[in-house]
């Protein structure tokens, strides 16, 4: 009878030390920044992605945020193989990040892992590289299909558990849109979407200002999605962000609160209600490690 006791006691210890280290347990973020590319306070990929980390790592939620030392891609990948998701924030097209490592980035892919493209890193070359990242997060931003003008959307809310705590709101940013999306938005749930007005196209026809298919689609009043989330078919989630090139925006605390939501959720980790807590960040912050 004492050892059956014993046995019992032991059991339970084991079980209660196995759920006490499941609750210890967090989401590892990754953040890849990508090389410098533009003027002070635009395009600040680095800064951007340690403001993220710091309010997430300061959340209290169950999850570890990591902002890699050295620009582009971890030249150690092992770095990323326990990640939940990984955000980048880059230069895109020609120069991104992803170009040279695009098989070994889908493997990450293919196990489930999270992404989460922001601005410029949304932009791939079509072909190979655009149709993986359809894989990943079911669009991208197309030299020849989409546009890049710097405009002011009202954002209002959608049914997506990554606007919990997320008031409706405004910034005037580079918002990219008419994004190539997969077919049918099969798995694609628009985050943040609003008509463009005329004069985002006022712009002659060529690379990123504009072209046919962009006129017509907004003359047609049709709303154009420049946040969405993607959930694939093997379990994996994507969220692509097109704004991020004025910096001052993660100042923006519905901005910056809904971006922290997305991140969160493609790390499959539950988002309160109210969101992901943040404070404002202050001046002193904003204009710290920029490139």
């Amino acid at each position: 009878m004492k050892n059956l006791i014993l046995n019992i006691l032991v059991l339970f210890g084991l079980l209660s030390n196995a759920a006490s280290e499941a609750a210890d347990k967090k989401a590892k973020v990754v953040f890849i920044s990508g090389k410098p590319s533009h003027g002070r306070l635009a395009h600040e990929h680095r800064a951007g992605n340690m403001l993220l980390a710091k309010r997430l790592n300061e959340s209290d939620l169950p999850v570890e945020a990591v902002v890699l030392k050295d620009v582009g891609y971890p030249k150690d990948g092992s770095v990323l193989d326990d990640a939940s998701t990984i955000v980048i924030f880059c230069t895109g097209h020609g120069g991104h990040v992803l170009n040279p490592k695009l098989k070994e980035f889908d493997a990450l892919m293919k196990k489930g892992k999270g992404v989460v493209m922001i601005h410029w890193a949304t932009e791939a070359i079509k072909g190979d590289p655009g149709n993986k990242f359809l894989d990943w997060m079911g669009g991208f931003c197309d030299l020849n299909w989409s546009v890049n003008p710097h405009w002011v959307p009202n954002f209002k809310p959608q049914k997506h558990e990554i606007w919990n705590g997320v008031k409706p709101f405004s910034a005037n940013d580079e918002w990219y849109y008419h994004m190539r999306f997969v077919k049918d938005l099969k798995g694609v749930t628009p985050i943040l979407t609003d008509l463009p007005p005329a004069k985002t196209l006022r712009r002659k026809d060529g690379a990123r200002s504009g072209n046919p298919a962009v006129r017509k689609a907004v003359a047609n009043g049709e709303s154009q999605h420049v946040a969405w989330a993607y959930e694939r078919a093997d379990g994996g989630r994507g969220f692509g962000f097109t704004g991020g090139h004025v910096h001052m925006n993660w100042q923006n605390d519905d901005n910056r609160k809904l971006m922290l939501n997305a991140i969160l959720w493609t790390a499959k980790v539950k988002i309160p209600k109210g969101g992901v807590p943040s404070k404002t960040p202050t001046k002193e912050e904003m204009h710290s490690n920029l490139d």
